[in-house]
């Protein structure tokens, strides 16, 4: 069953009238309704045509929430082999929102570290829906470490609304574990690639995304906070959330121009929810490509590229 986005209410409207001509006609075989429910078909696919071609910031963020876009489980699941994940940050316990382990790209053994959101209400409450605490971080940071010993690269999946902001998790230093993070990001050897699937939000995002390469789904986001958020500081006021949304440049369109970020990675007409093979299959081909674009570079060249990344961000401008 399809989940329908507020905007997406039009098309919901014509898909339902097009199912229901076809349940009538289930129920009784002399009715010939095809052409008619072809016809509402076509109109819907071209409306979806038009509505994805011209989605606003707001509702752009609308679409990398979505509760049926590819989860972190479900790209590992389709583009890695032999996955054995490791648990545990060896100080206090298993963050399930943070997950990550070895496996094999292409037959190239990786490390891959991902948030996952879950996909019904227990695996989301379980998951912390994708938003991770201290723990998390610390098992990030030491599974870099794995990695940066036995030289494979770290490809990482961005898909959270931000690290956990609970009174246990400040309690343990959030914000320490996410800079450790950061900078382990920074220092490690080896190629390090990171997929904003979904939402990247704050620190929570950045702990696991300063990358030598960094790529974006097309209806994505990636911010410093939600636009929530910024509308509740900025304007005291959480439903200002169109206009900070527009102000914040959270796309992959306005990120790319900035410099932000390296690609974008295009989606299926809809978004990634209605075409998940596509879209995984798409994340793996950019994956591959920019894993050979760092073929041959050794580890000093490796962490200067990532350091010259980071300091030459905003040398475009806001004008870009």
């Amino acid at each position: 069953m399809t989940n329908y986005l507020d905007f997406e209410r039009p098309l919901a409207e014509i898909e339902g009238k097009a199912e229901e001509l076809r349940a009538m006609a289930r129920q009784n075989e002399d009715m010939d309704v095809e052409s008619e429910a072809a016809a509402l078909d076509k109109k819907a696919a071209d409306m979806l045509v038009d509505m994805y071609a011209k989605l606003t910031p707001w509702r752009k963020c609308q679409v990398a929430r979505h509760p049926d876009r590819p989860h972190c489980k479900d790209y590992i699941a389709n583009l890695f082999s032999e996955y054995t994940p490791l648990a545990g940050d060896r100080n206090f316990a298993d963050d399930l929102a943070l997950m990550g382990g070895l496996a094999r790209f292409n037959d190239r053994p990786v490390m891959v570290i991902g948030h996952e959101k879950g996909n019904d209400t227990k695996s989301r409450i379980e998951r912390n829906f994708g938003m991770a605490r201290p723990e998390g971080y610390r098992k990030a940071i030491r599974l870099m470490e794995i990695a940066d010993r036995f030289n494979m690269p770290v490809i990482s999946l961005v898909d959270t609304a931000g690290a956990y902001p609970g009174k246990g998790a400040e309690e343990r230093g959030q914000s320490e574990a996410i800079a450790r993070s950061t900078e382990k990001c920074l220092q490690i050897g080896v190629p390090m690639i990171s997929v904003i699937i979904g939402e990247g939000g704050s620190g929570g995002a950045v702990a696991i995304a300063a990358a030598n390469r960094v790529a974006m789904l097309e209806h994505s986001i990636y911010s410093v906070i939600s636009p929530e958020g910024c509308a509740s500081i900025l304007w005291k006021n959480a439903e200002k959330m169109r206009e900070a949304a527009e102000a914040m440049r959270v796309t992959a369109q306005d990120l790319h121009n900035l410099g932000v970020i390296d690609r974008i990675i295009g989606e299926p007409v809809g978004g990634a929810h209605r075409g998940p093979d596509q879209s995984m299959k798409a994340v793996g081909t950019e994956i591959q490509g920019l894993l050979d674009s760092m073929k041959g570079m050794d580890r000093k060249a490796l962490i200067h590229d990532r350091r010259k990344k980071f300091l030459d961000m905003g040398a475009r401008g806001l004008a870009a």
